[in-house]
C-alpha cells in the first residue's frame, strides 16, 4: 500500500507517490486542466493512478497563508478533498504546505534546473516536499 501526496493548484495538481514502505516520496507527474472547475479528467487520472498503486491514503497540501489565516485557496483545496473523499472511499489528509513551492524552487535551482523545465516540474516537486514531510513526521 502506498501513498498519494497532492499539491492542488488553479491549473494543475502535483502528483507524489510513496515508496511501499512509506519512507520516501518520489515525483509522479503534473496533470493540468484549462479550466479550474473542470476535474472530470483529474479525477479519471488519480483514479488510475490509486488503483495502479493500490493507495490506501492521499495527503493533500492545504495553503495556509503565512501568518496561518485561511484564503480562498484553502477553501477550494477543502472543497476538493471532500470530492477525492466521495470519489475515492480513501483517507485524505491535509498538510500545511507552506513553503512547499519555495522549497522545491531553491532544490530545483540548486540542481541547476533551467528555468523552463523548473516550470514544468515545480508542482510535481512540491506535492514530494508535502508528502515527504507526512511521511517523516509520521515514520517516528
Amino acid at each position: 500500500m502506498r501513498i498519494l501526496g497532492l499539491d492542488y493548484g488553479s491549473k494543475t495538481l502535483g502528483v507524489a507517490i510513496s515508496d511501499p514502505f512509506g519512507w520516501t516520496a518520489q515525483g509522479l507527474e503534473t496533470i493540468t486542466r484549462k479550466d479550474e472547475n473542470d476535474l472530470v479528467r483529474t479525477i479519471i487520472r488519480l483514479r488510475e493512478i490509486i488503483e495502479e498503486y493500490s493507495i490506501n491514503k492521499i495527503v493533500l497540501g492545504l495553503p495556509k497563508n503565512m501568518n496561518n489565516t485561511e484564503g480562498e485557496r484553502v477553501e477550494k483545496t477543502l472543497v476538493f478533498k471532500r470530492r477525492l473523499e466521495r470519489e475515492f472511499g480513501i483517507d485524505v489528509l491535509t498538510w500545511d504546505e507552506r513553503l512547499s513551492t519555495i522549497g522545491a524552487q531553491r532544490l530545483l535551482i540548486e540542481a541547476d534546473v533551467h528555468k523552463k523545465k523548473q516550470k514544468k516540474v515545480i508542482d510535481k516537486m512540491a506535492a514530494v516536499f508535502i508528502l515527504q514531510g507526512y511521511l517523516d513526521l509520521n515514520q517516528q
